[in-house]
């Protein structure tokens, strides 16, 4: 298990209030359900390095005929 480490942030109170009937129905803490909340969240917002640079490959490769298109 990796290392927790303590942080501050704020939250609405209506929201912290929902996740904290949500830990304790799903008998999860607090601690363990944001970290789950952010892992996910971030795995789906960021954009990997490894598409990134195929996604620019292609761009690149499909210059002319996207210009055209965009015409």
């Amino acid at each position: 298990m990796a290392k927790a480490v303590k942080f501050s942030s704020k939250i609405e109170e209506a929201v912290l209030k929902e996740l904290r009937v949500y830990a304790s129905e799903s008998q999860r803490n607090v601690s363990g359900v944001l970290t789950d909340a952010v892992r996910e969240y971030l795995q789906r917002v960021c954009v990997r390095p490894v598409f990134k640079s195929a996604a620019d490959e292609v761009l690149r490769e499909n210059e002319e005929l996207l210009r055209r298109l965009a015409k």
